[in-house]
């Protein structure tokens, strides 16, 4: 059976448990076609209560960056057009994030809403998400 895209995904870090959701949005332009594409990572621990304050990392399309909403990319994918890249309906990629925020200061227990530009992020993640599977392979 089909995982269902509305229902958030669980991922173990550290001991903790965190859900997480990725969306595709964009605006409308006047042609009917779509622009300002952006994907949203959204993080939360599983232990938080009502209004979980929660992780956003956003990429926002822009110049030498790409941001499909599917083909003839694939959906989730996110990068440089001649650079890193991750794919973020991947658990290792979002982990990755993950470990960058932390790094970077986010508070998982933090009381409000975090907004990350996602693309300050991206190297790092990718260059970390790479080494852990070169571990894997040479393991």
């Amino acid at each position: 059976m089909p995982r269902s895209g509305n229902t958030p995904r669980r991922l173990v870090a550290d001991g903790r448990v965190y859900l997480w959701s990725l969306r595709h949005r964009h605006d409308t332009a006047a042609d009917g076609r779509p622009s300002n594409c952006r994907e949203t990572l959204t993080l939360f621990p599983q232990e938080a209560g009502p209004g979980r304050p929660a992780l956003h990392i956003v990429f926002t399309e822009g110049p030498g960056r790409y941001v499909p909403g599917g083909a003839p990319l694939g959906s989730g994918d996110v990068g440089y057009t001649r650079g890193a890249s991750l794919n973020l309906h991947e658990p290792g990629a979002v982990r990755a994030l993950l470990d960058e925020a932390l790094a970077r200061g986010w508070q998982p227990g933090a009381q409000q809403r975090e907004e990350l530009d996602g693309w300050t992020l991206l190297e790092a993640a990718a260059a970390a998400l790479d080494a852990r599977r070169s571990e894997t392979a040479d393991s």
